[in-house]
């Protein structure tokens, strides 16, 4: 990045994860509250723990509901995950981990999520639901988010900026040296088990010891069973833009590194619980031995 200090460097908490923000450039003024003012939008339409939400409509009642524009591609690649794992990755999860006591009350008990055909049709941005349903966003809305706040930066006038989002980091027009990015050990988050450097383009990770609330219950669950992946415990996902990037590190648990390079062009990285680290042949970075 410029090695000169940014026009804007901020820190905060949003949608339960801590940010930085640096942009450089001549930025326009307000443009730290536009950011600000995107996540809350982001936050107001997808977001299952509260109740004035998008989100909480659809599980509230079926029939459609109408997401922001985003909405598209998003739900075009959360289709493409669920295909290409079979129904592993899907975001109709929400149900099955308010159950297993990971946000607000929802169903009675845990259960494997409803097939995306049995529960909702979706049309661009708007979804048709049959029932109820929560929908959950995490294998990739935060990556999108990512994105979404670089988007305000560059029309704010920024030519280069890095958004990260705890785990999920986009960088754009790089000038300088590239960011060296550390891969966190899963069961040590002061070691690294290797890194990457990106000038251009977003990192995403995804671990089983982030967003735990109990022992073995972790974010990341199978669609099938609704339960929590046991096998993989960390991953590690490289591409242009930080949605596809996020949705690829979750993937990850169900898709080996050479799978997921071939259904998605992404480059990839994963720690099995036995401690073994697979990942693409040509993957951007060095894993330590």
């Amino acid at each position: 990045m410029p090695t000169i200090a940014p026009d804007i460097d901020l820190s905060f908490d949003a949608i339960g994860v801590p940010w930085r923000v640096e942009a450089w450039g001549p930025l326009a003024p307000g443009a730290g509250s536009a950011v600000r003012d995107r996540i809350d939008r982001f936050d107001r339409a997808w977001s299952r723990f509260r109740d004035d939400s998008l989100v909480a409509e659809a599980s509230r009642e079926a029939g459609r509901t109408e997401f922001p524009a985003e909405g598209r591609r998003l739900f075009a690649l959360y289709r493409a995950l669920y295909e290409a794992t079979e129904g592993a990755v899907t975001p109709f999860v929400g149900d099955a981990l308010a159950a297993l006591g990971y946000g607000p009350a929802g169903a009675d008990g845990p259960g494997a999520p409803p097939p995306w055909e049995r529960v909702a049709r979706i049309d661009g941005s708007a979804v048709d639901t049959s029932a109820p349903v929560t929908i959950d966003v995490g294998a990739a809305g935060k990556g999108l988010l990512v994105d979404l706040v670089g988007d305000v930066l560059a029309e704010a006038g920024a030519t280069a900026s890095v958004v990260d989002a705890s785990g999920d980091l986009r960088i754009r027009g790089s000038a300088g040296q590239p960011v060296r990015i550390a891969l966190e050990h899963p069961y040590n988050t002061r070691r690294a088990i290797g890194v990457v450097e990106v000038s251009e383009g977003a990192v995403c990770a995804s671990a089983g010891n982030r967003r735990t609330w109990g022992d073995g219950l972790h974010h990341v669950l199978d669609g099938r069973s609704g339960r929590p992946v046991r096998t993989v415990v960390a991953t590690w996902a490289l591409a242009e833009e930080a949605m596809l990037a996020d949705g690829a590190a979750t993937a990850l648990f169900f898709l080996s590194p050479a799978e997921l390079l071939e259904r998605f062009g992404v480059h990839g990285a994963r720690m099995s619980s036995d401690g073994l680290v697979e990942r693409t042949s040509a993957f951007p970075g060095e894993v330590f031995a």
